[in-house]
């Protein structure tokens, strides 16, 4: 790996950000909170949704999952080009950017009729996200530089965002209810719009002073097109490919075709990066080499395909088979929104106390303990007139396996960050944010080909044979990631954060710009 980095212009520092008030700190933290629960709202107010649009504008049940994944395809492809204009230019015009590019995308969305135009507005909705996530949490990053304030910003930050994943739910049922599915649309619309003028109120800051057209040009080519757009093909590609196998099969040259290319790609984005000088690539080799990084963004997958998958199951079968109405729905499904407030304080507390190996851990646990409770409903009798077996297991099920997932998330987040130098802050939170929605998409995937293959011979779509075996996939995926992962290959190196503010220990600061 060449290491020989040209001498670039120096960038003034940020912490503009840190020198604001405790009041606009706190103000501007409440904004990016609301950019992530925006996304996740984007997300999971399509799953009562779909149904609805699908019979509406006459779209088949084998593309309607589209719906849904054309926003998580383009969301999970694009953060890389996002954290890496934030790391080298203003992530404050990314992050407004992105949030009005969301609001203008969604109110047209609102107003088609077709499925092609509306299948494309929702791949450029995800594109507005992935613009303003990425640059939020690097904003944040800047803003609270002791790291105890640090990791209790970045557990709001994701509690916000899973928050948005069951009221996006309850919000989608109220509109699907009482006004029309337009309304998902328009919502989103308004909320982004406010976000996007309310980015005006993060201080003004030059990344850079009196740089010569030379340096502008060096500027620009750190940006890696050539790398980003590996990147950004490979996870299309991928994450077609993943999502096509539970419509076309696994089997079909539309499924296989593009993984097979993906993974090239995957394989071509890293021989370039590796041959290029650090200060110029998009993914340094040396970010795979900071303490715990790989493992980290392993464990990056869970908590998303936790969520995704249960939400998959228990929406079909409730509304589907059981022909609950979508309130209802949402209705069983808050002790996931509520079980976000116990997990971000216990996260808190935890942190303090333990490790982050450890908090990982625990959060793993808890996840395969609710998973295990979900299995338990599907082996007994349907349980839809019955409200003791649903407090018995589901309910219990829902609410530990979200708080584990909480753990998991905020812990990992934290971990990261804590892990890497702040100048690259940026392009660690895309790489997060990126595998997050991945976690998604491949999860609940593979768990609806799963149930999909079971269920053709045992019982058909009503039965619970194929969602026995879609949970028991998430459980042995779960404990794999426990076992294999945190025990043996996590080093336990991020102290309990000093409730006096000392925080968690972070990495020596990086001094190569933009490594």
């Amino acid at each position: 790996m060449r290491s020989d980095s040209p001498v670039v212009h120096p960038q003034p520092s940020l912490d503009v950000l840190a020198t604001q008030s405790k009041i606009k700190k706190l103000l501007l933290l409440t904004i990016f909170c609301f950019a992530f629960f925006l996304d996740t709202v984007n997300n999971s107010s399509l799953f009562t949704a779909i149904p609805v649009i699908s019979t509406r504008l006459d779209i088949p049940n084998s593309r309607s999952v589209w719906l849904l994944s054309a926003y998580q395809l383009t969301f999970a492809a694009l953060p890389l080009i996002s954290g890496r204009v934030s790391d080298l230019y203003n992530p404050k015009w990314v992050f407004i950017t992105g949030a009005l590019s969301m609001g203008v995308f969604s109110l047209i969305a609102g107003f088609i009729r077709k499925e092609i135009p509306l299948l494309v507005l929702r791949g450029l909705m995800g594109a507005g996200g992935a613009l303003t996530i990425p640059s939020a949490m690097h904003l944040i990053v800047h803003m609270y530089l002791d790291p105890a304030e640090q990791a209790k910003a970045v557990t709001a930050f994701g509690g916000m965002g899973a928050i948005g994943i069951v009221l996006g739910l309850v919000i989608d049922a109220v509109f699907l209810s009482f006004a029309s599915w337009p309304w998902v649309f328009y919502f989103a619309a308004i909320v982004a719009a406010v976000l996007g003028a309310s980015g005006f109120l993060v201080p003004g800051f030059t990344r850079t002073t009196n740089e010569s057209r030379a340096e502008k040009i060096l500027r620009f080519r750190r940006l890696d097109l050539l790398g980003v757009f590996l990147f950004t093909a490979a996870s299309i590609l991928f994450i077609f490919s993943i999502t096509s196998g539970s419509i076309a099969g696994w089997g079909s040259a539309q499924v296989i075709a593009p993984l097979v290319i993906s993974l090239m790609l995957v394989l071509a984005f890293f021989l370039w990066e590796s041959r290029l000088p650090e200060s110029y690539a998009a993914v340094p080799s040396k970010m795979w080499k900071y303490e715990n990084f790989k493992v980290l963004v392993l464990f990056a997958f869970a908590p998303f395909a936790w969520w995704s998958s249960i939400f998959l199951q228990f929406s079909w079968l409730w509304e589907v088979v059981y022909q609950w109405s979508a309130i209802k729905t949402a209705v069983h499904f808050l002790p996931i929104g509520l079980g976000m407030f116990p997990g971000l304080l216990i996260s808190a507390q935890l942190q303090a106390r333990l490790g982050l190996k450890w908090v990982i851990f625990i959060g793993f646990v808890l996840v395969c303990i609710g998973t295990v409770l979900l299995r338990l409903v599907t082996i007994l009798l349907p349980f839809a007139d019955s409200a003791a077996r649903y407090w018995r297991f589901a309910f219990p099920g829902f609410l530990l396996g979200t708080i584990g997932a909480a753990l998991v998330y905020t812990a990992t987040s934290v971990a990261l960050l804590a892990n890497t130098p702040k100048s690259v802050s940026g392009i660690v939170s895309a790489i997060f944010i990126c595998v997050l929605q991945m976690g998604g998409a491949i999860g609940s995937a593979i768990l609806a080909s799963i149930q999909t293959s079971v269920q053709i011979s045992h019982g058909g779509p009503t039965s619970f044979t194929g969602r026995a075996a879609g949970l028991w996939f998430l459980f042995a995926f779960m404990c794999a990631m426990t076992a294999l992962l945190l025990l043996l290959f996590m080093k336990d190196t991020v102290d309990p954060a000093d409730p006096k503010g000392a925080g968690h220990h972070n990495v020596e600061k990086d001094t190569t710009e933009g490594a």
